[in-house]
């Protein structure tokens, strides 16, 4: 399975680390030029992006645009490919796992990350892989895999509304969604916390950019509280044979 590696021209250095990494790994790759605030489309100031829980800041919209591309790049071929962030670390295992998964149609899309927040899983693996039905996710949209399938109906959902990219992941019910167990990836930011020394420093932009000023609109608010409600009746829905767990970081 080949990955796609989104990375802004600027960042040089991220896609170094990424190539040598994947390179190490056995795992062939493509990168994909990453959406500026300057290259998007729509507009920033269209009122597209006013349909999401809060007002987003530019660089967020620039990276759901990027992870869009990427969508499209899956739906437009026949095969998974695995979407990797320029910030990635992944683990040894996943070569093997990428093997394990690839003849599963069923598997629409297939989460490598942990970010040590708790996700709601099934608590019975897939016969096939290791790998347990994600019935709720919070957060991380550094390393997925997704099929032509799921990313059709990624698209679709983004053509309805934006939102931040791992927000729109992780609210796609509609997609059969799995967790990778133990987790195969984690973002250098999260190296400390899994007792791993960063290979490399980094900051993100979108942390270097102020939230919007402008307050949220009742439409917005509205929006978070059905999000919120919807999350609270996914949880109960599929609380028989699931478990509300930190997946661990597979060791290296």
């Amino acid at each position: 399975m080949k990955a796609l590696v989104i990375n802004l021209a600027t960042e040089s250095a991220r896609m170094a680390f990424m190539a040598d990494q994947l390179h190490r790994l056995g795992i062939e790759f493509e990168r994909l030029e990453a959406t500026t605030p300057a290259s998007l489309s729509p507009d920033a100031d269209d009122p597209y992006w006013t349909l999401w829980e809060r007002p987003m800041r530019r660089t967020e919209m620039a990276a759901l645009a990027s992870h869009r591309a990427a969508w499209q790049r899956v739906a437009d071929g026949s095969v998974p490919m695995l979407i990797l962030e320029d910030d990635a670390v992944l683990m040894g295992g996943t070569r093997d796992f990428l093997s394990a998964i690839s003849g599963l149609p069923e598997a629409e899309m297939v989460t490598l990350e942990t970010r040590g927040r708790r996700k709601l899983i099934a608590r019975d693996p897939h016969p096939k892989a290791p790998m347990h039905h994600l019935w709720q996710d919070r957060t991380g949209a550094a390393a997925y895999v997704l099929q032509p399938d799921g990313a059709r109906k990624l698209l679709a959902r983004v053509t309805r509304a934006p939102g931040l990219a791992d927000g729109v992941l992780c609210a796609a019910y509609e997609i059969q969604t799995w967790q990778a167990v133990p987790a195969l990836a984690c973002q250098l930011d999260r190296c400390a916390a899994e007792g791993m020394v960063p290979p490399m420093t980094t900051d993100s932009a979108i942390g270097r950019e102020p939230r919007p000023e402008n307050a949220k609109s009742a439409a917005q608010i509205f929006r978070r509280l059905g999000s919120q409600f919807r999350m609270g009746v996914r949880r109960i829905r599929r609380a028989i044979g699931s478990e509300n767990v930190i997946v661990p970081l597979a060791k290296d």
